[in-house]
């Protein structure tokens, strides 16, 4: 079938064809194997009812292009899509409470056992659609939950396959929390470097010129053009300010050079605040675009406050990592103010390209070993928390998933991620050398929290 054939059968199927009250079968037959042809895929590389191995549970479809001597229907291995259909009367409008079950929904299915290899998650009823994104553990929405209908389905569609087609190799992450000290650089930095011992390609940017802790502790000299020259001249490639970090360390009795890039910040400080005349808070984003397909990974150190640079890194990331220090109430206050209060704001901002924009992942203490009597104050805290953003009526917000993401109404899990060998980690910095690069239990340490929020 050609793609007028595709267009008219998928425009087709929603005017003509399928009724208002459509059964979640009725969607399946008539839309969904249309939305499949649309996107390109044939009757054999498509698998309902796909057991994902997460205890009986299906999908209801999983789609991936054959191989040679690999035909998808028969193999019913490594999808690339799943697809969790709804009957149309099932609401799915943004923020509905079914809409959010299903959201759960996908992302569990995303996780399962015999899902690692897939990419993209869809949910539909036909009436709303909205396309997921996988990199490695990490699932953030890759456009906003979306109206459909005849006169936009084609629009609509085509942009979901584009995104499929043409991804983008990169996840992209801004470290912040509103409250300084919590160990936001020392975090980017052991992040990336412990990503790099993995064989990922990673990129870190320093973004807090005032400060340039970052660029200090690896000892990156300067070097021009900079990243001010950059993003105030568009005619100066950002490839020309990337500086590759090094080091050497012990690798099965030999020595074996691993490293990351680097964007440094560098400039007079005068400079730096004049900024915000020359450059609007999308244009770190716009230059950082140009390398999503050299990178697994862009790492983004944020300032503190909430000016144009943190609000920049933010907006140039899809994921917000959010670190917090268990002695520090006000560091967990401004983890929350972060979640349900500025990176809303980035989301409109970027909704407005349909986009849905940045999300933040659970929370993790940077700070130390805690006893049982500090564990329970910082849980007596930020259940204080939770309980006032949901009765806020201004601005009611469930904060629960950010702080205890483990947490079910049979378990009542309140595990927090935390990372525990925190005093010897800064005094690397003397040697600009990232800790997990030379301390094996601060290595352990750090792998353990990449596992837990990137790698599956």
């Amino acid at each position: 079938m050609n793609n007028t054939a595709n267009n008219q059968a998928l425009v087709d199927a929603l005017t003509k064809n399928l009724p208002e009250d459509s059964s979640e079968e009725q969607v399946s037959h008539i839309f969904a194997s249309e939305l499949f042809n649309f996107l390109g895929f044939e009757l054999n590389e498509r698998v309902p009812s796909f057991f994902t191995g997460s205890g009986n549970k299906a999908v209801d479809h999983a789609l991936r292009h054959n191989r040679s001597n690999d035909i998808f229907s028969q193999t019913k291995t490594n999808p690339d899509i799943l697809i969790e259909l709804k009957a149309r009367n099932v609401n799915l409008t943004a923020d509905s409470a079914q809409y959010k079950k299903t959201v759960v929904q996908i992302k569990q299915y995303l996780l399962a056992e015999n899902c690692q290899t897939v990419r993209w998650g869809i949910i539909t009823n036909a009436n709303y659609i909205q396309l997921f994104r996988k990199h490695g553990k990490v699932i953030h929405p890759a456009t906003v939950c979306l109206e459909i209908n005849p006169e936009n389905i084609i629009k609509v569609a085509t942009s979901i396959k584009e995104k499929i087609y043409q991804p983008k190799k990169t996840l992209t992450v801004a470290v912040y929390n509103n409250k300084g000290g919590v160990g936001k650089t020392t975090t980017t930095v052991n992040v990336g470097a412990t990503l790099s011992l993995y064989g990922k390609k990673v990129l870190i940017v320093d973004f807090d010129p005032h400060q340039g802790d970052l660029t200090n502790s690896l000892a990156i000299k300067t070097s021009t053009p900079t990243l001010y020259d950059c993003l105030i001249d568009k005619n100066i490639n950002v490839r020309n300010v990337i500086s590759p970090y090094r080091h050497k360390i012990n690798y099965k009795k030999s020595k074996k050079e691993v490293g990351f890039d680097v964007i440094p910040v560098h400039g007079k400080l005068s400079n730096w605040d004049d900024i915000t005349e020359y450059i609007s808070f999308d244009r770190l984003s716009k230059e950082l675009d140009q390398l999503k397909n050299h990178y697994d990974y862009i790492l983004i150190d944020a300032p503190t406050n909430w000016g144009v640079f943190s609000v920049s890194a933010v907006y140039a990331a899809d994921v917000i990592l959010i670190p917090v220090q268990h002695n520090s109430l006000s560091s967990l206050k401004n983890s929350a103010m972060t979640i349900k209060e500025y990176i809303p704001k980035v989301q409109q901002a970027r909704r407005r390209n349909k986009d849905f924009g940045p999300v933040a992942l659970p929370i993790f203490l940077n700070g130390g070993r805690m006893t049982e009597a500090q564990k329970k104050r910082v849980q007596t805290y930020i259940d204080k928390l939770v309980q006032d953003a949901q009765k806020n009526s201004n601005n009611k917000f469930n904060l629960l998933p950010y702080f205890y993401p483990h947490y079910t109404t049979a378990s009542k899990n309140r595990k927090i991620s935390e990372l525990p060998y925190y005093a010897p980690i800064a005094n690397y910095a003397f040697d600009h050398v990232p800790a997990v690069y030379k301390n094996k239990v601060v290595y352990e340490n750090y792998k353990d929290l990449v596992k837990e929020y990137f790698l599956q």
